[in-house]
């Protein structure tokens, strides 16, 4: 087998496996709305996406996920205003101020991070971290919307961190020491030179981790209080739209209303997720662009 032809086999066998794993998630996305869509039947799309009473076993049921979209949307605030400076701060400090054997330590602590199960965390943040909130604010209950964002950041701020390390890395040498060569101190090139090179990949980073956060099902489950209302505190137990799909659907009846309203709130989870990623890639180029005409 000649050159060519090693390299025609090698180019169709990664369009295949490519082909397979688009069609693998098609047929998923597929199947999600197969069996979410049925819901629409019983309920309308205003009722069931701004509806204020999730009480899919009452009769009659209630399916409005309002509370629970408000709870994800809660919980991945509070847990990106936490996440995102530690995540990128920790990012600067690694690629471009920390000595060689701290820098080594700093990316083993946050690799090790990463690689902690969600359940993990999910019983720090049930053993621990509730029964100090709980004491220390004076509260019914330690699982609320603080200790699920607090959980919540601890594993986003791993995939902010490497992936801003990565940009930063990224960024040509020629531009630092173009900035030493005018004068400009470490602290300025890593502001205004070295930051704004990378500020494409640094957002990717920020939207990537909020997209995680929104999507996590075992911490806010364990750690979130499971309270189906709109908290009016950020001290109050909410139920996120992930929890409710994971606690619910092992008890809801196949094919019924709850089943299907369990499935169409993975929808919405879908496009918002979505949403995420479309997101992160307008940044990505839009800050690429003007990264560009900085320089």
């Amino acid at each position: 087998m000649t050159r060519y032809q090693k390299e025609i086999v090698i180019k169709n066998a990664f369009f295949t496996l490519s082909l397979i794993s688009i069609m693998v998630l098609g047929l998923i996305v597929i199947f999600l709305f197969r069996e979410g869509l049925p819901i629409f039947r019983e309920v309308s799309l205003r009722d069931f996406l701004f509806g204020r009473e999730w009480y899919p076993t009452y009769d009659p049921p209630s399916y409005g996920i309002w509370p629970l979209i408000v709870a994800s949307l809660i919980v991945t605030f509070f847990s990106s205003l936490l996440a995102v400076p530690l995540g990128v701060l920790s990012a600067v400090y690694i690629s471009e101020i920390a000595p060689p054997a701290i820098k080594e330590i700093l990316k083993s602590i946050i690799e090790l991070l990463a690689g902690l199960p969600s359940v993990v965390l999910g019983f720090f943040g049930m053993v621990t971290v509730a029964p100090w909130l709980q004491e220390t604010f004076d509260l019914p209950t330690g699982l609320n919307i603080v200790n699920a964002s607090a959980i919540l950041a601890l594993m986003a701020v791993p995939t902010i961190s490497s992936i801003s390390e990565d940009a930063l890395y990224a960024v040509p040498q020629d531009f630092k020491e173009a900035s030493y060569a005018l004068g400009a101190t470490k602290f300025e090139t890593i502001v205004r030179i070295i930051v704004p090179a990378a500020l494409s990949g640094i957002s990717t980073a920020v939207i990537l981790g909020m997209a995680r956060a929104i999507g996590e099902t075992m911490v806010v489950l364990m750690v979130a209080g499971g309270a189906a209302a709109i908290p009016e505190s950020i001290f109050d137990s909410v139920r996120p739209m992930p929890a409710s799909i994971a606690a619910e659907m092992g008890e809801a009846p196949f094919r019924s209303g709850h089943y299907h309203a369990l499935f169409a709130t993975g929808i919405v989870l879908f496009f918002m997720t979505l949403a995420f990623n479309l997101i992160a890639d307008y940044l990505a180029q839009k800050f690429k662009e003007v990264g560009s005409a900085t320089l």
